[in-house]
C-alpha cells in the first residue's frame, strides 16, 4: 500500500508539489464535466498526470458526492425515464477508462450529500467538520428524491449494479462506492440511507459479487457509522479487506461516533489510526491510503498545508510498516 490523494491540483505545480512531498499514486479528474469524458479526453489526461512521475491511479464516475439535485445522471438514483440511457453512459466510461489505462473508479450512491452540522474549534484553533443529531434539523423536508424507503433504495442500487458490475469485471476496472456520509436515522430528508451502516455495507459488496466491486473504503465514514469506532473498526477493516473489498482508503480520523462526532487530523481523533494501517497490511491492502476531509487551518496556503501534514503522516506508517 502506499500514501495517495484525491486533492484537485489548481495548476501544474501542484504535481509537482505531490511528486516532491513524496507521492506517487493519485487519483485525479480530467477538465470538465465526468459525463462529458471521452477515450481521447482520458489518454491525454493520463499522459499529463504520468509526465509529472506520477501514476494515476483512479477517477470518479458521474456519481459524486453531491446531493441528488447537483447530480449529472440524476435518474440512475431516482428511477427516473432516463435511467436506462444513463447507466449505458457510466458503462461506456468504465469501458473508455479501461482502454485508457485507469485501473479503478470511484463513486456515490448518495441521495441527500453530506449532511454536517456547524463547524466546531479543534487543535490550536482549527475549524473542524462536525455533525450533532441534537442540532441537526430533524424536520427537514425531502428533497428531490422525496420520500424513499428502504426496500426501494436497495432495489434502485440493485439494478444499477447489475448493469455496471459486469462491464466494469469484462474491463478489469475496479468500482470502488463510498459509504453514505455519515449515518443518519431512517427516513431523515425523507430518505432511508443504506450504505450508512456496516450491515449495509456488507450486504452492498455482496450484491452481484465480483472482484471488481467494493468500496471507496473511507474510515472517518465508517468510524460514523460505529458507538465506539477505537473498540470496533479493527474487526470491521479486517472483514472487507479479507475478501479484497477495500479499492481505496480514506484514511481520515473522528472524535465521537454515531451521530455525534467531529472530524479530526488523522493522528489526534478516537481511532487508533497506527494500528489500522496495521491491519491494512495485515490484510494484505495493496492500494492507496489518502487523507480526507482535512480541518481547516489557518495561513497562506492552509488547505495545502494540511493536506501536506497528511501525506507526511501516511507516508511514515507506510514506510515503518515496509522496513519494519
Amino acid at each position: 500500500m502506499y500514501a495517495g490523494t484525491q486533492v484537485e491540483a489548481r495548476d501544474d505545480d501542484d504535481y509537482r508539489v505531490f511528486r516532491q512531498l513524496g507521492l506517487k499514486h493519485i487519483c485525479a479528474d480530467p477538465p470538465g464535466r465526468p459525463d462529458s469524458w471521452t477515450l481521447p479526453d482520458l489518454e491525454r489526461h493520463r499522459d499529463k498526470i504520468e509526465s509529472f512521475g506520477l501514476i494515476l491511479d483512479m477517477i470518479q464516475l458521474p456519481l459524486p458526492s453531491q446531493p441528488i439535485e447537483k447530480a449529472s445522471y440524476p435518474d440512475i438514483l431516482l428511477a427516473g425515464p432516463d435511467r436506462d440511457r444513463q447507466i449505458d453512459a457510466v458503462c461506456k466510461l468504465i469501458e473508455d477508462i479501461a482502454a485508457a489505462g485507469i485501473p479503478s473508479a470511484k463513486y456515490n450512491l448518495n441521495l441527500i450529500g453530506i449532511p454536517r452540522t456547524p463547524e466546531e474549534a479543534g487543535r490550536g484553533g482549527s475549524m473542524n467538520a462536525s455533525f450533532r443529531w441534537d442540532k441537526a434539523d430533524h424536520q427537514a423536508t425531502p428533497g428531490l428524491a422525496g420520500v424513499l424507503s428502504e426496500d426501494e433504495n436497495w432495489e434502485r442500487i440493485d439494478y444499477f449494479l447489475e448493469r455496471v458490475v459486469p462491464v466494469a469485471e469484462s474491463n478489469r476496472v475496479r468500482l470502488a462506492c463510498h459509504p453514505h456520509d455519515p449515518y443518519t436515522p431512517p427516513g431523515y430528508r425523507g430518505v432511508t440511507r443504506v450504505l450508512g451502516t456496516v450491515e449495509g455495507l456488507k450486504k452492498f459488496v455482496l450484491m452481484r459479487e465480483s472482484p471488481y466491486h467494493g468500496l471507496n473504503f473511507c474510515q472517518g465514514s465508517i468510524g460514523e457509522m460505529l458507538d465506539n469506532p477505537r473498540a470496533e473498526i479493527d474487526d470491521i477493516i479486517r472483514w472487507f479487506g479479507t475478501r479484497g473489498k477495500i479499492f481505496n482508503v480514506h484514511f481520515r480520523n473522528i472524535r465521537g461516533g454515531k451521530l455525534s462526532f467531529m472530524e479530526t487530523f488523522p493522528d489526534e481523533g478516537d481511532m487508533d489510526m497506527i494500528r489500522s494501517a496495521r491491519i491494512y497490511k495485515e490484510v494484505g491492502y495493496p492500494y492507496m491510503l489518502m487523507p480526507d476531509h482535512v480541518p481547516t487551518i489557518s495561513g497562506r496556503d492552509p488547505t495545502g498545508v494540511a493536506f501536506a501534514f497528511c501525506y507526511g503522516y501516511i507516508a511514515a506508517l507506510v514506510q515503518t510498516l515496509e522496513h519494519g
